[in-house]
């Protein structure tokens, strides 16, 4: 937690949090990046919190929901919206009236579309800059916030942006709290009403299982400042490659060719 003059008195914070699916039962739950978002808007001092949810009210989205309740708060506010809506619009709209300074939302989905655009989307339309794969936030004077922004092989890299922003997390940022079963029974829904505008791409879709994706390079994200310097002064330990020299272009393609399939990348 940063200390009180680090912080700009009444700082209205927004965090945007969704419905998340569990990765085993697929059952609806709180999603762990938003809840990320949420446990990183309470750590700063002489905020004001908001939570703020676009989407459909039914008996699964709503236990969901009140995950977010749990970790404290007493309301949450709801934009409805009907299965199929594009909720961007109405996220606009509650943005640019409610005005808050710093808007707080997870990487991407756990449902639906999971592509991530939706922040970037916003902060479009708002005209507001953006920041990615937020850490922490250090601190915020003059209008001005300063962010540890998480980068590969767990190195951080400080940024100063100027408020309104939007500002993105994964699973570098803090780790959530547990969801209390009291709070989160007793908190209340703040239904409001926004635009509703269909979204005539998604309706077109042909939903189906997913493949099995190819193997990805590992990506180490490290907490600790120890796991960090580990991860960014590690060594390749690749003891099984072989350098090529004075070879066709046709052999250079076949070794690596040769090299993905190993890896699993190619099948």
């Amino acid at each position: 937690m940063q200390p009180e003059s680090a912080m700009t008195p009444g700082l209205e914070v927004t965090v945007l949090v969704s419905v998340g699916r569990h990765p085993l039962t697929g059952r609806a739950r709180r999603a762990d990046q938003d809840a990320r978002g949420v446990e990183l808007a309470r750590s700063l001092a002489n905020a004001e919190v908001h939570l703020l949810h676009a989407g459909e009210r039914d008996e699964s989205s709503e236990a969901a929901l009140r995950g977010y309740l749990g970790m404290g708060f007493t309301e949450l506010s709801l934009l409805e919206q009907p299965e199929g809506a594009d909720v961007l619009p109405a996220l606009a709209e509650a943005l640019d009236a409610t005005s808050p300074h710093l808007v707080i939302a997870g990487e991407r989905a756990e449902r639906g579309e999971g592509s991530g655009l939706l922040p970037y989307l916003l902060a479009e339309r708002l005209g507001w800059p953006l920041v990615s794969g937020l850490a922490a936030v250090e601190s915020v004077e003059d209008g001005v916030a300063t962010l540890l922004q998480a980068l590969p092989r767990g190195q951080r890299r400080r940024l100063k942006v100027r408020l309104p922003a939007i500002v993105t997390v994964d699973d570098a940022a803090p780790t959530p709290r547990q969801s209390a079963y009291g709070p989160a029974r007793r908190g209340a829904f703040e239904m409001t009403t926004g635009p509703v505008s269909d979204d005539e791409e998604w309706a077109a879709w042909q939903v189906q299982p997913a493949r099995q994706r190819p193997k990805r390079l590992k990506i180490v994200k490290a907490a600790s400042a120890r796991d960090r310097f580990k991860a960014a002064a590690a060594k390749s330990e690749g003891g099984g490659g072989q350098v090529l020299t004075d070879v066709t272009p046709t052999q250079g393609a076949e070794a690596i060719l040769t090299l993905l399939r190993e890896e699993d990348v190619l099948r």
